[in-house]
C-alpha cells in the first residue's frame, strides 16, 4: 500500500460555529487551524472561503488571502474547492485563480437536507456534465489536480467520460463522499464502500469521506482497503457521540493512531505528492 494521505476539511460552506464553535470561518483561524492540522500528521487541507458574516462564498481575493498565509507558515499541499450550493458557476471555478495544487470537483448533483428534523430544507447542488467538464479542462490547463467527488456510484460514470474525453491525467484521485444526508446521497455501511471501490477505474486512487457518525468507521476501512482518508469539521461536528470536537487536528490526531496500530504509515506532503503525481 502507499502511505497513507491525511486530508483536513476545515470549514466546509453550510454549518458554521452555530454547530460548533471550533468550526474556523475567517481566514486568519483557517490559517492556523492549516497549521495545526500539518503538525497532527495531515498532508492535504481541503479549504472554503466564507463572507465576514461566516457564509460560504467564491471569492478568489479571499481563498488566496488562505492559501498565501498557509503556505507562508507550513508546508502542506492546498486543496481549494470548486464546490457550493447556491455560488454561481464562474464564482465556484474563480477558486483555481489563487493557484492551489488540488481542488475539489464534484461529479453530479445532490440535494442536501439541512435544517431541523422538524424543519428540513432543501439544499440543491447542481453539477451539469458540461460544467463538470469545463472544470475539469481548466484544472488540466492550469496543472491543478482534481479530487474528483462521488456521492453515489451513478457518478463513476463521470469519471469515466472526462478519462474517455482526456479530461484526467493519472493518477485519477476519487473522493467517496458517503453518508450524505440528501438526495444522491449513498448510505456510509462497509458493503457500501467496497461496491464503489470495486467500480473504480483503472487508474485511479480512492479518498474516502464519512460525513457524521459515518466518518471513524469509513475512515478505519478505508486504511485498511489501501484508500486515503478525509476528516474534519466539514464533514463532522463530532468527536463521539454527545462530545463535539474540540479542533480538526483532533480529528487528525486520531486518524494518525489508528494508522499506527493497523501498520499503514503516514505520508508527508512530500510523499503526498508523489503518490498523487502532484
Amino acid at each position: 500500500m502507499d502511505k497513507l494521505i491525511i486530508t483536513a476539511a476545515l470549514t466546509g460552506g453550510l454549518h458554521g460555529k452555530e454547530a460548533n464553535p471550533a468550526l474556523p470561518e475567517q481566514p486568519d483561524e483557517i490559517i492556523a487551524d492549516a497549521v495545526r492540522c500539518r503538525e497532527a500528521g495531515a498532508a492535504i487541507v481541503h479549504l472554503h472561503a466564507r463572507d465576514p458574516e461566516g457564509r460560504g462564498v467564491g471569492d478568489p481575493g479571499i481563498f488566496g488571502r488562505i492559501n498565501e498565509g498557509i503556505l507562508e507558515s507550513c508546508d502542506v499541499v492546498v486543496q481549494n474547492t470548486t464546490g457550493g450550493p447556491g455560488i454561481p458557476i464562474e464564482r465556484r471555478i474563480s477558486s483555481l485563480d489563487a493557484a492551489p495544487d488540488m481542488a475539489s470537483l464534484n461529479m453530479g448533483s445532490v440535494v442536501f437536507f439541512t435544517g431541523t428534523r422538524e424543519e428540513p430544507e432543501e439544499t440543491p447542488f447542481f453539477n451539469l456534465r458540461s460544467e463538470i467538464e469545463a472544470f475539469a479542462s481548466e484544472m488540466l490547463t492550469r496543472g491543478i489536480k482534481p479530487e474528483m467527488e462521488v456521492y453515489n456510484p451513478s457518478m463513476l460514470g463521470e469519471v469515466d467520460s472526462l478519462i474517455e474525453k482526456g479530461l484526467l491525467a493519472e493518477p485519477y484521485y476519487v473522493n467517496f463522499v458517503m453518508n450524505v444526508g440528501g438526495m444522491g446521497g449513498y448510505p456510509g455501511t462497509p458493503a457500501n464502500l467496497v461496491y464503489m471501490v470495486e467500480m473504480l477505474p483503472e487508474g485511479a486512487l480512492f479518498n474516502v469521506t464519512g460525513i457524521g457518525r459515518a466518518q471513524l468507521p469509513l475512515n478505519t476501512m478505508s486504511i485498511i482497503m489501501g484508500g486515503h482518508v478525509r476528516v474534519g469539521l466539514e464533514d463532522n461536528v463530532y468527536y463521539r457521540k454527545g462530545e463535539l470536537a474540540e479542533s480538526n487536528a483532533q480529528f487528525v490526531e486520531r486518524v494518525v493512531r489508528l494508522a499506527a496500530e493497523l501498520g499503514r504509515e503516514v505520508a508527508s506532503p512530500a510523499e503526498a505528492r508523489t503518490i498523487l503525481h502532484l
